[in-house]
């Protein structure tokens, strides 16, 4: 089962993570495989999407936010589109759109920034979004403060936090077919105690620290705490990562440290993969269309029909579908005329 486990260092302003995403990552990997008009992902697309995957659930648990934490990579080479959306009970799901060929051995940047112009997002939806509410999106280049291309995501994510969230942090990221899984340290933001429970072990231990000198903002780049660990952290190689188990891993590389860890988190709260789409939302997206648009396609077609990028789920809509969908949008047909 996918896992995510959680600690901070006792005393010291650095909290941490581990996740390992096994039976969410194989769904993923299945459906996509099983779709006949893309076939499977590309060994590195696969490598890369788990990476955003194994990312997307470690900055989501650290934030505690409800609604949808979106990591979206966009460029211009053959991998146009990468996604994974992950939702405030770790829920989630990816996707890669591939438009051209991918060699095995690509880097990132042959794969989305081959020309310099990719971008990486992170986009916060909230679940209980207020009319005319903006989403929270803050966006970075695939590329260094010199404008040297970036060939790791966890060198673009770290500095996405560094850029737009002003917090040290250093990501280590592998996957596989099987695994995908990752590693994050990070000094202690400021925190909003709001967001956690009262009665909570967390809560308590890194309350102690909110007084401390080398909590603040102002310690960005020069904790030497943090910088020590994270320089631990950088030594875990990525077979480590995918083959060894959380307890393995924080012994190996940070036995000298007094790590305090909280329990994983419940069955029913674990990262699993799980997806949003629905036939209501296809028939909105029908609605959007127009009626004469959606005629014309009936007319050229007999049907329309609509897979979801990211669990390959098919809705099919024939003219009484879309009729209705128009007529009385709460009435529109369900499940009978899916096709899975």
């Amino acid at each position: 089962m996918s896992d995510i486990h959680k600690f901070i260092f006792e005393g010291l302003p650095v909290r941490g993570a581990i996740v390992r995403l096994t039976d969410a990552w194989l769904e993923i990997l299945t459906r996509r495989a099983a779709n006949t008009s893309t076939g499977a992902y590309p060994l590195p697309v696969q490598a890369l999407l788990g990476e955003m995957a194994a990312a997307g659930v470690l900055m989501q648990s650290g934030i505690k936010f409800d609604g949808a934490l979106i990591l979206q990579v966009q460029g211009d080479g053959p991998v146009k589109l990468l996604v994974a959306e992950v939702q405030g009970d770790l829920s989630l799901r990816a996707t890669a759109t591939v438009q051209g060929e991918v060699a095995l051995d690509a880097t990132l940047s042959e794969m989305v920034n081959a020309n310099n112009q990719g971008r990486c997002a992170i986009t916060l939806d909230p679940k209980a979004r207020a009319p005319g509410q903006q989403t929270y999106q803050g966006v970075v280049p695939l590329f260094g403060d010199r404008h040297e291309k970036l060939e790791k995501l966890s060198d673009v994510l770290a500095h996405y936090m560094l850029q737009s969230e002003q917090l040290d942090t250093t990501l280590v990221l592998a996957a596989n077919a099987h695994v995908a899984a990752g590693l994050l340290i990070q000094r202690l933001p400021k925190i909003n105690w709001g967001q956690i429970p009262i009665d909570s072990p967390e809560r308590t231990r890194i309350k102690e620290l909110e007084s401390d000198p080398n909590y603040s903002e102002g310690q960005i780049g020069k904790n030497e705490d943090y910088q020590r660990i994270a320089l631990l952290a950088n030594t875990l190689k990525p077979d480590e990562l995918l083959t060894l188990d959380a307890d393995t891993i924080l012994h190996r590389l940070f036995w000298e440290e007094n790590l305090l860890r909280f329990a994983p988190a419940a069955s029913d709260t674990a990262p699993r993969f799980a997806c949003t789409c629905s036939r209501e939302r296809v028939g909105s997206m029908i609605r959007g269309l127009g009626a004469q648009e959606t005629e014309s396609i009936l007319q050229e077609r007999g049907d329309i029909e609509v897979a979801c990028e990211f669990c390959g789920l098919q809705y099919r809509f024939d003219p009484i579908d879309a009729a209705q969908v128009f007529a009385n949008p709460a009435a529109m047909p369900s499940a009978p005329r899916d096709l899975q």
